[in-house]
């Protein structure tokens, strides 16, 4: 055999045993890419994605507004926890556009199982309902009550089948709370074995008075007495519930989005709820996304994944794409064409740069930069 074809030969039987390794060989990344998108004016799988009611009998009915045009939530997809990403999937997903690989930590830490991820994704999106909700009717200046209830109860601890998740937490050892953290605070004052006395209103009580646009009722109160234990990581006193922030609403508001996850949807979700109560288009009937968490006061948080949501948008059409101020300058690095990133850090900036697209005025947008 000629030393040329032998050459040849070896470097072609190399190249395929390097391929046939590395589609073999697991590395320890995942992959993100771009998700669904949903706007949050119109509906999904047949159902309005927001649903203002009205309540029979009740005389301070909402006036709901029909408008056109786009407000969509954005999403990522990313591998599952099962998945074990190669070293040529990993190249490739390094190539594309429409991709990122990252480090399958950042999707799926050590210390928590994919289950308690998933977890943690729901409650997310479940309070990021909420304060776009409060965020939303603040915005209109509807009134807006809030209080401490259980948000979660940790299953085998104290607190277990003693309180339930829903619960309102009106006072800790006949304090009144009106934080989530005081909660904590008042508990820890305890050593541990030692017991904590709750008063609160049950779950099923109070969400009936928030369905009539109530606040719920002392005279449904009880007191509840709880045992505290040792907390593993510092050895303070605890009894296994996580407080949370809950409202109170002048009517009830129905946000139905199945499988999706996290708190990045907040901001998209208070504008359409604006949208509804409004005579104002605020959209003019443009296509606009965007993304960001918010907070019971409207101010937007920044998210992760940016990049691969604003591919998405603009796969589905968006002209304009709300982006959170702490996204702005890595989404402006790899920018789809055609898309206008403006830079949002608040619900009144959000409904500002509305106003300017509608109207026209688009050379007046605070447009993202790269540094």
């Amino acid at each position: 055999m000629p030393r040329r074809t032998a050459t040849l030969l070896t470097s072609a039987l190399l190249l395929i045993t390097m391929f046939c390794v590395g589609a073999l060989l697991n590395v320890p990344y995942a992959e993100m890419s771009p998700g669904p998108t949903v706007n949050t004016l119109g509906a999904h799988d047949g159902d309005p994605v927001l649903n203002v009611k009205d309540e029979p009998g009740r005389a301070d009915k909402p006036k709901k507004y029909r408008n056109s045009g786009h407000l969509n939530m954005t999403t990522v997809s990313v591998t599952g926890s099962e998945y074990r990403m190669t070293l040529v999937g990993a190249l490739s997903g390094w190539l594309r556009h429409d991709s990122l690989v990252v480090p399958y930590e950042t999707l799926y830490p050590d210390d928590k199982s994919a289950k308690e991820v998933d977890r943690e994704n729901a409650e997310e999106f479940s309070a990021s309902q909420e304060s776009a909700k409060a965020a939303a009717l603040k915005e209109l200046h509807l009134p807006v009550s809030t209080h401490v209830l259980v948000g979660s109860v940790e299953k085998g601890a104290p607190a277990h089948n003693r309180l339930h998740a829903g619960d309102v937490i009106t006072a800790v050892d006949g304090t009144p709370v009106g934080k989530a953290e005081s909660v904590g605070k008042l508990v820890t004052e305890h050593k541990p074995g030692e017991k904590v006395t709750f008063t609160v209103i049950p779950a099923a009580e109070a969400k009936a008075a928030q369905k009539q646009g109530k606040k719920p009722s002392a005279k449904d109160a009880r007191k509840v007495t709880v045992g505290t234990e040792k907390a593993s990581d510092d050895g303070r006193a605890v009894v296994g519930i996580q407080p949370a922030v809950g409202h109170t609403f002048p009517f009830e508001i129905d946000i139905k989005l199945a499988d999706i996850g996290g708190p990045s949807a907040g901001l998209m979700f208070a504008l359409g709820i604006v949208d509804k109560l409004t005579p104002t288009n605020l959209t003019g009937g443009k296509f606009v996304a965007g993304t960001g968490t918010i907070d019971d006061d409207g101010k937007v948080g920044e998210i992760g994944g940016i990049q691969m949501k604003t591919v998405g948008a603009r796969k589905q059409g968006a002209q304009y794409f709300l982006t959170p101020a702490g996204n702005c300058a890595t989404a402006a690095q790899d920018k789809p064409d055609g898309l206008t990133l403006v830079k949002t850090s608040s619900i009144d900036d959000a409904l500002s740069s509305l106003k300017k697209i509608r109207s026209g005025k688009t050379d007046e947008l605070t447009q993202c930069k790269a540094h």
